[in-house]
């Protein structure tokens, strides 16, 4: 299991007034970036290696 503590999670800049159903991302972390529903903070987050997420926003962005 990856270690996230001091994650700084920002929301989705897709994100908007949607009752809360939002994703939020943490790149501050040497090697991954972090990805997790903001309504379960608590909750699992997914884990990705930067090059990973680099092309994953790169190719749904429209």
């Amino acid at each position: 299991m990856v270690n996230l503590t001091g994650a700084q999670w920002r929301k989705s800049t897709r994100s908007g007034d949607n009752g809360g159903a939002c994703v939020e991302v943490a790149d501050n972390l040497p090697g991954i970036v972090a990805v997790r529903d903001s309504k379960d903070p608590g909750g699992p987050a997914l884990v990705f290696a930067p090059k990973a997420w680099t092309a994953f926003v790169r190719t749904t962005k429209p």
